[in-house]
């Protein structure tokens, strides 16, 4: 059986303001919801209700803000223990100690995911000072406590140059999983453009990083869909013969294995742009995930560019950050170098 992945932000309370993050960054004076107890049960107990019904396994992804600042934090923790449920976290370093991560690791947290937008300086500008140096101290101590940990780079015009660094310091302190997304615009601000053949580029000289640390302990996760365009032009990604031409075999999961569920109770195909399809505490998830408003992302055949392309089952870049450029989601990823008839 098939997991369903939900990305669950219970809090938008945090230690840091990210020059990219998506609650704070066009208005500094957003109210800060947290989710109660009574609805923090309401959600669990409707994801499985969906899940039963879509015949899939939840997988939950708790995140914030920062979701270990959520008063009810332990309380969720121990109620997944108790159910058995699979689930990881998306969070800060700050909080962490071996004390906390011995407790994580005993109600059933898998990985813990943390950030590196750079080298010291531009990361602790991005994110905090102090934040860089604290991030790679936890990596150890999650990894004694044996949870996994997961290093994720948001990459832009602001630190495309510092990314081989940055692979060789998560090698380094031995982080378990490497992946990076691409920054989506949240205004029209524009400066951190990353043009088609640099961002090429640094797939090459990243798949060649990849490569050579193959065998170091640290495995890289091919989040960006264009790595498929990337690997199709090396031959070393063919399309499969005799394919089913009503199936999308990968690529952009909007809309396809996974919700966003924020602390008001929004559902979001996909929480990169905006995206609002229903509201958790008074509609089923199933009705949701099912219904005309999450269909409008699944119409493929809109896509101006992909639509087009031999990969578009495989592929299509990342809408998200499409919409960040243009407002279309259906528009040409801005990143991708595929001339297209």
């Amino acid at each position: 059986m098939e997991y369903f992945a939900f990305q669950w932000h219970i809090t938008d309370s945090c230690d840091q303001r990210c020059l990219h993050c998506y609650i704070f960054s066009e208005n500094n004076h957003f109210k800060l919801k947290e989710m109660s107890w009574d609805e923090i049960e309401s959600v669990l107990q409707n994801c499985q209700d969906m899940c039963s019904k879509a015949n899939r396994v939840p997988y939950f992804y708790i995140t914030g803000g920062d979701p270990i600042l959520h008063s009810r934090f332990w309380d969720l923790m121990e109620l997944f223990k108790s159910k058995k449920i699979a689930f990881s976290i998306l969070g800060n370093p700050f909080h962490l100690n071996d004390e906390v991560c011995r407790r994580l690791k005993d109600c059933g947290c898998e990985r813990y995911q943390l950030s590196i937008d750079g080298l010291r300086e531009t990361h602790d500008a991005i994110r905090m000072p102090g934040s860089f140096d604290t991030t790679l101290e936890k990596i150890k101590c999650l990894r004694n406590a044996g949870i996994r940990c997961a290093i994720m780079t948001t990459v832009s015009g602001t630190n495309i140059a510092e990314m081989p660094e940055i692979v060789d310091l998560v090698v380094e302190h031995k982080a378990d999983i490497f992946a990076f997304a691409r920054y989506c615009p949240t205004s029209t601000e524009k400066s951190t453009h990353i043009s088609p053949e640099q961002y090429r580029d640094l797939l090459d000289v990243l798949w060649q990083k990849f490569e050579f640390y193959k065998d170091s302990g640290t495995s890289f996760n091919l989040k960006d869909h264009l790595w498929t365009l990337y690997l199709y032009e090396k031959g070393l990604f063919t399309i499969p013969e005799n394919l089913n031409e009503e199936i999308i075999y990968d690529g952009c999961n909007c809309a396809n294995c996974h919700l966003t569920i924020l602390p008001k109770g929004e559902v979001y195909a996909c929480r990169r742009f905006e995206s609002n399809i229903g509201n958790v505490f008074n509609e089923k998830l199933f009705d949701i995930f099912t219904g005309e408003p999450m269909n409008q992302f699944r119409n493929y055949e809109k896509f101006e560019k992909c639509s087009k392309c031999e990969l578009k089952r495989f592929c299509r870049g990342c809408p998200a950050v499409t919409y960040g450029y243009s407002g279309n989601f259906y528009g040409t990823d801005p990143q991708c170098w595929k001339q297209v008839s």
